[in-house]
């Protein structure tokens, strides 16, 4: 694959016509602000329809215009997994283990793809793509390069052990194919100058399983006849070899580049999403220090060939980032278009579990301090993975850093424990045994089971219509924090349906080896086409919907999909999506949080929502707003109050509700009356 030539792209007019060099956040934003975040395996179809040509039903688009969606990542849906001999092996990690450019047959043919591209612009849509610039899985690549075969050993971050230190290798198991190297291990062969060592932290670490990011091979026969055993990086899962940037073949930067072209130019995709892109360089450490993988300069350069590539051929990129805001802000200055914004969504999830906001407004105002800019994030409700709560921001770039919170000044460190150690106490265990902790990373549950979880709910199973619909309230609540500011808002089919978590027994077998994420990955049947299926076609268990599929919601106006779809319709109206967050003020209460952002035609717009499970009332007060402008409520047309000479305001907001306000300028009926 990495020697494949690009003879095809040589020569094309299309891919020098955009410009690139500096990426267009706010472009990006204006094709598609909206976005519905599928997962293939919990997809559930019509008997014998494939999930690529479920996703290019006119009727799913047809409703997806009538709410206010414009965009579709589709997540993973190329081949994955591995190679063992002759013979396929399923997917480590979800699907995001990629090992070619082909489609996986369970979810549809590039046919499929190329339709459902055409069908999304028919309505005015746009289709996300993915690439994985970090790693692949063990595929033909990996087994070639374990073959010492051309340039494919240069894909990778891989050491050729010589067999006269085989002796600092451990054993592989039987029947594996390799297996991680212990800390003790690790540190034998950074001493023998083979391996750097230690990187800043060990993803996914889970005690006899991945102790290290690094791994050695069985002995495997090269094409010569030769014996070797390698010593491979990977940052996240064993069969997710990692791959090395800098490499002098550039074999690793040929793969994913091709990649990126054959879904924009080849297959028609809009946009591509980078996966495991803020882990593309790795260096020897200073003296005992650890390695540096995060935040390294050579990440930067990568992700701003690949940014510019896209861009080049009229595509817009995204990232899921999870570093320090520092980080996100380096590479929004050259890099992706759009970073994931894992800067305040944890912050959000803590603000309701505790009905406090003063997290959230320190993230939010970090942001802006730092210089990112709001439109330049993809704010998220639940996607495919957990609740992340690793706050690098603290817990890594600035542990040492001091932050006052609840009144306590904290370091960085003490900040990001208290922030976990809340969430996990609140959201799993004996109060909420349905939601489940999933390494260090964070919280395995869906939006509706994180809310239950958070009002206290010690069943997801037995709730009576009261307490669902107090659900969908707050679910709500949280829709307007992520759409109400500008950049994208996106949600999943888990979202539009209300689902909760899986029962762990249902998914035992997937969750055996410490991955509790399949709990929050149910399958859900978003257009209600098999009402009495009980699984995906991907095997996935179907779980629990609180709200309905969407045809029957879309007849109800108190749903969840029609409440959303007037949220939406302000946040276009004004142009909320493409605006700037402007400031964050301090509150009356704890429980309220007031967004001002500056939005179509330079209007001010002021988001207000109350977290807090309590009827409030407070003064919103920031330098940004103008005395004698009045606040009108998007929502029901009236008049809230008027600013006065301290650029305050009154307002009162009921237990988890939020409104959206402009500020006007309204003559008064004397006004109207006086004559020229």
């Amino acid at each position: 694959m990495p020697t494949r030539s690009h003879a095809s792209f040589q020569g094309r007019r299309a891919c020098g016509r955009t410009p690139y060099a500096h990426p267009n956040p706010r472009a990006a934003v204006e094709r598609a602000s909206v976005w519905f975040t599928a997962y293939p395996l919990s997809f559930i179809t019509p008997p014998g329809q494939s999930f690529l040509a479920a996703l290019g039903d006119p009727a799913m688009w047809e409703a997806f215009r009538e709410i206010g969606i414009r965009g579709i990542h589709t997540g993973p849906v190329k081949l994955a997994g591995g190679i063992s001999g002759w013979s396929h092996t399923p997917s480590v990690d979800g699907h995001f283990d990629r090992i070619s450019m082909a489609f996986d047959p369970v979810f549809g043919t590039e046919d499929e793809f190329r339709r459902m591209c055409d069908v999304a612009a028919e309505y005015g849509g746009t289709v996300i793509d993915d690439i994985i610039p970090g790693h692949t899985g063990k595929g033909a690549d990996f087994r070639l390069a374990e073959m010492n075969f051309r340039d494919y050993p240069g894909i990778y971050h891989m050491v050729d052990i010589p067999e006269e230190d085989w002796h600092l290798l451990p054993e592989v198991p039987q029947g594996a194919d390799s297996t991680n190297l212990s800390p003790d291990a690790e540190r034998a062969l950074q001493k023998a100058g083979y391996i750097i060592g230690p990187l800043q932290r060990v993803i996914f670490y889970e005690p006899g399983v991945k102790e290290t990011n690094w791994s050695a091979t069985r002995p495997v026969v090269d094409t010569t006849g030769k014996t070797r055993r390698w010593v491979y990086l990977h940052y996240f899962k064993a069969g997710q070899p990692s791959i090395n940037w800098l490499d002098p073949t550039f074999a690793g930067m040929r793969l994913i580049v091709g990649d990126a072209m054959h879904s924009l130019v080849d297959l028609g995709a809009g946009a591509l999403r980078l996966d495991a892109n803020g882990f593309l360089g790795v260096e020897k450490g200073a003296g005992d220090q650890p390695g540096w993988s995060e935040g390294h300069p050579l990440s930067e350069a990568a992700n701003q060939l690949i940014g510019s590539m896209i861009r080049k051929v009229g595509g817009f990129s995204f990232q899921e980032l999870n570093l320090t805001i520092d980080d996100i802000k380096a590479t929004s200055e050259s890099g992706p278009d759009l970073s994931y914004d894992f800067i305040t969504r944890p912050a959000y999830h803590y603000a309701l579990v505790t009905g406090d906001t003063e997290f959230l407004r320190l993230t939010l105002r970090l942001s802006l301090e730092i210089g990112v800019d709001q439109a330049s994030l993809v704010h998220g409700l639940q996607n495919h993975d957990e609740l992340t709560y690793e706050l690098l921001h603290f817990a890594v770039g600035h542990r040492e850093k001091s932050f006052d919170l609840n009144g306590q000044t904290l370091t960085g460190a003490q900040l990001a424990d208290h922030v976990q150690q809340t969430l996990r106490e609140r959201l799993t265990g004996g109060s909420s045994p349905y939601n489940a902790v999933f390494t260090t990373n964070g919280i395995a549950c869906t939006t509706a089971s994180f809310i239950m979880a958070a009002l206290g709910f010690r069943s997801q199973s037995d709730t009576s219509p009261e307490e669902e619909l107090l659900v969908r309230k707050v679910h709500i609540l949280l829709s307007m924090y992520n759409a109400l500011q500008p950049g994208v808002f996106a949600l999943s089919g888990w979202d539009l349906t209300g689902m909760t978590a899986l029962d762990r027994s249902s998914v035992q077998e997937l969750t055996s080896q410490g991955d509790t994420r399949w709990i929050n990955r149910g399958a859900h049947d978003l257009m209600g086409v098999s009402p009495d299926t009980d699984h995906s076609s991907a095997g996935m268990p179907r779980a629990r919907s609180l709200y309905g599929a969407l045809p029957e919601q879309l007849g109800n106006p108190d749903s969840f999909a029609r409440q959303l779809q007037r949220i939406l319709t302000i946040r276009e109206e004004y142009g909320i999506a493409t605006g700037s967050l402007l400031d964050v003020p301090e509150v009356s209460n704890r429980g309220l949080l007031v967004m001002v952002n500056k939005v179509k035609n330079g209007a001010l717009q002021v988001t207000a929502l109350n977290f807090s499970g309590q009827d409030i009332s407070g003064t919103i007060q920031s330098a940004e707003l103008q005395p004698g402008t009045h606040a009108v409520d998007l929502f029901s047309g009236g008049t809230v109050g008027q600013v006065d000479d301290l650029r305050s305001f009154f307002i009162e907001l009921g237990a988890f509700e939020g409104t959206a306000l402009i500020l006007k300028e309204i003559e008064t009926a004397e006004e109207q009356s006086e004559p020229e």
